[in-house]
């Protein structure tokens, strides 16, 4: 199997939009795209909201998506082209409970594109994308921890130009000559994912010979 993880700095950077985006560049994947949704005390992760991503009576819920309306994120992936789209929500702090239904969710799959920082506590993926907006002060607990295991890095448009000119930066206790050693990638609203941040996740695709387990 092999593995492609998009994680962030922060919420509605565009992590989502590239996961389509490299479905839709790379279709030859047959991907199995997930969302990854951790919620507590009514409030959601992946938006910091009131929602109802809540399972009822279990920690977690893995639920594949059939609607083609491309109403919801798991249902864009799947209006990219994914073979199949999956939602994971899990209660914070308990990650680690959804993995073995997680596992065979997706055993047989050949590629797997994965929205999420914590999985990273639980699995070494072919390639990981963190998508780093200088613009937004937040700075995940998660993307902080896996910071040094991004193969590359993208950056919004309005934040490449203070990056790329060394201009102040909102974020404390963040190595930044650490995230500038590595390959770095500009998007934009109108081109998440570039030909050449396609061609970078390809390469590396092509060039894993191991397996991708994730781990219980």
């Amino acid at each position: 199997m092999k593995m492609v993880v998009v994680g962030g700095n922060s919420r509605n950077i565009g992590k989502t939009a590239v996961v389509a985006g490299l479905i839709r560049a790379l279709p030859h994947y047959h991907w199995t795209a997930i969302k990854l949704t951790q919620y507590g005390h009514g409030i959601c992760a992946a938006d910091g909201k009131e929602c109802d991503c809540a399972p009822e009576e279990h920690p977690f819920a893995v639920t594949d998506e059939t609607d083609r309306s491309g109403g919801s994120d798991t249902s864009r992936f799947l209006v990219a082209g994914a073979h199949r789209a999956l939602w994971v929500r899990v209660r914070m702090g308990m990650l680690e409970t959804v993995l073995p239904a997680l596992r065979q969710a997706i055993a047989g799959e050949d590629s797997v594109i994965l929205e999420s920082n914590s999985i990273l506590r639980f699995c070494q993926p072919t390639v990981y994308l963190t998508v780093l907006d200088p613009m937004r002060k937040d700075f995940k607990d998660s993307a902080r921890e896996f910071l040094n295991r991004a193969d590359a890095v993208l950056l919004p448009e309005a934040g490449w130009s203070l990056f790329t000119r060394h201009l102040s930066l909102p974020w404390e206790g963040i190595a930044l000559d650490v995230i500038r050693q590595k390959p770095l990638f500009p998007i934009s609203s109108s081109q998440y994912v570039t030909p050449e941040i396609a061609a970078f996740v390809e390469h590396r695709l092509l060039s894993a010979k191991s397996t991708v387990p994730i781990l219980t």
